[in-house]
């Protein structure tokens, strides 16, 4: 199998001179299906920036916020509160989907503006951390569901192969692989509090931080505002109550748009090389829908042309889509797209059957969508 997935030669291994010279034909057309794409993208005008769009969301979202903080301080010391949390949490995760397009510099061409928007929304408005989420976000990009590279399927609470469930240290941590299908979709309620830690920690690492004091500045002034408005206009119970439920319901919603990107979806070994066309495509899913789908899922819906181009603005993945996907058919390559209902089910049953170590998760779609590529 693994002959038939090598597209491109490792790197740091030289192609043997007896090897046909067929193989760098093929690879050099593999290289051309993707640059074909982006140039007729390109003609279409689809990467151009879409400045209206996004300023207008970066004045509405504040507005919002203010309205919703002037109608909690209305609403007083009762426990309609919990409504508004949820409210807030919905409108963060919007606003972190708008710094997630800042951090991918769809918005501006200056890239030093992206950056700024992007710390000032991720930072200062969600209260995560920029730097620790960048990292990891680029490292995904660069090879998603391949196994020890890609950090959003490295092994953790969640395993995402069978040895990664197998090789579990202790009784009771198996027993939570065999059932994680069952808890892994309430476990993203704790999805939240694990983003804002983690993007803290890093800051008070060693590890080099570029603006390290403006992230944490901007991080303990969102936090600290939050904490302060619930405990002047609530009693504790009811302030300790609201930010629970913010913390949970972002986490939730942010989990529940990232987790249908990926997750089932083709894993890869971690000595496959393949072509960056088909590496993007296949590992990906895409969400069917109209115009609210992609305001619910921020874009994310639209997985595979994201991770294709990356950079390219959220209003226009809608446009270029179906050309990815007339592409995509031409050249055999499987394009998969689902309802988010059935996206939902297909995480779920991948999940299951990965913790009871009853599934191959290097086959499906993938050893015959690269055989034909071959072909």
């Amino acid at each position: 199998m693994t002959d038939t997935m090598v597209l491109d030669a490792p790197a740091d291994q030289a192609i043997p001179a007896a090897v046909p010279r067929v193989r760098k034909e093929r690879n050099t057309r593999h290289l051309s299906d993707f640059t074909d794409l982006t140039k007729r993208v390109k003609a279409e005008g689809l990467m151009a920036r879409s400045h209206g769009w996004y300023i207008s969301r970066m004045v509405a979202y504040p507005l919002v916020l203010g309205g919703l903080a002037w109608a909690s301080v209305m609403i007083g010391d009762s426990w309609w509160q919990l409504g508004m949390a949820f409210l807030v949490a919905v409108l963060m995760t919007q606003i972190a989907f708008l710094g997630h397009d800042a951090a991918h510099r769809q918005i501006f061409t200056s890239p030093k503006l992206n950056e700024w928007t992007s710390l000032v929304v991720i930072n200062l408005f969600v209260g995560m951390g920029l730097g620790w989420w960048q990292i990891k976000h680029s490292k995904h990009h660069a090879t998603p569901n391949q196994a020890g590279r890609d950090p959003d399927v490295r092994r953790g609470t969640v395993a995402y192969t069978p040895e990664d469930a197998r090789n579990r240290s202790t009784a009771f941590q198996r027993w939570l692989s065999r059932y994680q299908g069952v808890w892994f979709f309430p476990i993203m309620t704790l999805a939240g509090l694990q983003l804002h830690l983690a993007g803290f920690q890093r800051l008070l690492s060693r590890e080099p931080v570029d603006r390290r004091w403006t992230e944490i500045a901007f991080i303990v002034i969102r936090q600290a505002t939050l904490v302060t408005f619930a405990f002047l206009v609530m009693s504790w119970p009811i302030a300790f109550a609201f930010i629970a439920v913010e913390v949970m319901v972002f986490g939730f919603y942010l989990g529940m748009s990232f987790a249908p990107n990926h997750i089932g979806m083709p894993m890869v070994p971690k000595e496959v090389r393949i072509d960056f066309l088909r590496r993007q495509v296949l590992m990906s899913r895409n969400i069917s829908g109209g115009r609210h789908v992609d305001t619910l899922l921020g874009g994310l819906n639209y997985q595979i042309e994201h991770h294709l181009f990356p950079s390219m603005s959220r209003p226009n993945l809608r446009k270029v889509a179906p050309m990815v996907r007339e592409h995509c058919e031409k050249l055999d390559i499987k394009y998969h797209e689902t309802s988010l209902a059935r996206s939902y089910v297909e995480v779920g049953r991948y999940i299951n059957r990965v913790g009871r170590g009853n599934i191959d998760v290097w086959a499906c779609p993938l050893a015959g969508s690269l055989r034909a590529g071959l072909v």
